[in-house]
């Protein structure tokens, strides 16, 4: 047919406000566009219905799937920074025992510990080894977040729900169905929101803010602080509730200066990966330079040593890694212990005879030393060397087997 033979017309679109039936008498929102051309002198129509709620609803799973994607690649870029959990000491294991039981079950999890001691890492593994692993691990750090937008970070928002919601969001908690959220600094949680927060968790529904529909989730939650959720409760800011609801089952992360069994093999962990990462070809790591990493108290726990490696890496120009003095403060004076009553300053004024020398090893081992003569070679209880030294009893028994420390024959000590 030749072209002249044919004219169109621009065509008219109905946006909405019309109805249809299907084929089983079923009606539906309708939108329309009618269409004309001229053939051959004829007009004709072509007229097109499309169900209103079914765009809507591939829309709607357009953003999802963005969003979703939005977050999986922050997974993506956490997974990066973090392989897996090194460490083979005692008190690490019987942790990781804890994760691998209650991954198996649908229980929340209250992680905690202090600041860099691999929280996340935790709450990844209990995720990873649920049956949930195929379905998304979503993330909210409480505290990082300003107040007036966590709640539509977690329940999401309608269009128009408030000044700037000029499109509606899908909450993390629906992006997390039928997987896992994980809620670090959970004691950063404003009060207002525990009431909401804690009604997802006894009744699995939400309501987005400006919304009327009420979305069924099915989501395991993990939270994880650095606060001592009970003083927390006892003074008012964390609702006593919403902790009994979290702390089904805790798991209580240790301090690097609970297993330092674990520096060595995490320093050559974290060497390995920048040497390969920044391009420098270590090889050996000096005894005086593991002696330190080893005696050195770590306030910053795991994160804070794989910090100094890292810049121990680029600052070491030959095979051998060199720790920089201002890498690390000076070793911890005696008068750092905790106090014991009368006994710190006794544990103090033992080791000031050890001091002159030099050697990081025979300081740490007259540190000891001091601590278990003071203590009468008590290592467990409230009264024993271990307390005093801030350690857990299996490391101080480690540290003593290392540093050739026995009990003396004699009990007069």
């Amino acid at each position: 047919m030749s072209a002249h033979q044919v004219a169109s017309h621009p065509a008219l679109w109905a946006p909405g406000g019309l109805t249809a039936r299907r084929s089983d008498g079923e009606e539906f929102a309708a939108e329309a566009t009618l269409s004309q051309a001229d053939v051959r002198g004829q007009k004709l129509f072509t007229l097109i219905l499309r169900d209103v709620d079914e765009r809507r609803r591939a829309e709607e799973e357009r953003r999802n799937l963005l969003q979703h994607n939005e977050y999986l690649q922050e997974e993506i870029r956490s997974v990066l920074n973090f392989d897996e959990i090194v460490g083979q000491s005692r008190i690490l294991t019987e942790t990781l025992e804890k994760v691998r039981l209650v991954a198996a079950t649908d229980s929340s999890v209250l992680v905690l510990g202090e600041t860099g001691t691999g929280k996340e890492l935790i709450a990844r593994a209990v995720h990873s080894n649920s049956v949930r692993t195929d379905r998304p691990l979503i993330k909210v750090n409480c505290a990082a977040l300003p107040s007036g937008l966590i709640e539509s970070e977690l329940f999401g928002h309608e269009k128009g729900a408030f000044t700037g919601a000029g499109e509606k969001r899908i909450g993390r908690f629906e992006l997390a169905h039928g997987g896992t959220i994980f809620l670090d600094e959970i004691g950063e949680m404003p009060t207002e929101l525990q009431v909401k927060l804690l009604r997802v968790l006894q009744e699995h529904e939400i309501e987005r803010i400006g919304g009327r529909d009420t979305i069924r989730v099915d989501v395991r939650v993990i939270a994880a602080t650095n606060r001592d959720l009970q003083t927390a409760v006892a003074d008012g800011s964390f609702r006593r509730d919403l902790y009994y609801r979290l702390n089904v089952f805790p798991i209580r992360l240790p301090s690097l200066r609970e297993r330092t069994d674990d520096i060595p093999l995490l320093v050559h962990f974290f060497v390995q990966r920048y040497a390969g990462k920044i391009g420098r070809r270590i090889s050996r790591i000096p005894r005086n330079a593991m002696d330190r990493l080893i005696a050195y108290r770590w306030p910053g726990n795991v994160r804070e040593l794989e910090n100094v490696i890292e810049r121990a890496v680029i600052l070491s120009p030959g095979p051998d890694l060199e720790i920089a003095g201002e890498l690390l403060p000076a070793l911890e004076s005696p008068t750092d212990l905790p106090a014991m009553g009368s006994q710190r300053q006794d544990i103090s004024s033992r080791l000031s005879a050890d001091a002159n020398d030099m050697s990081l090893t025979a300081v740490e081992r007259g540190h000891i030393l001091a601590a278990l003569k003071q203590t009468k070679w008590k290592l467990e209880g409230a009264d024993g060397a271990a307390r005093a030294l801030n350690l857990n009893p299996s490391t101080l028994r480690s540290r003593m087997k290392k540093l050739g420390i026995t009990r003396p024959a004699t009990r007069d000590i």
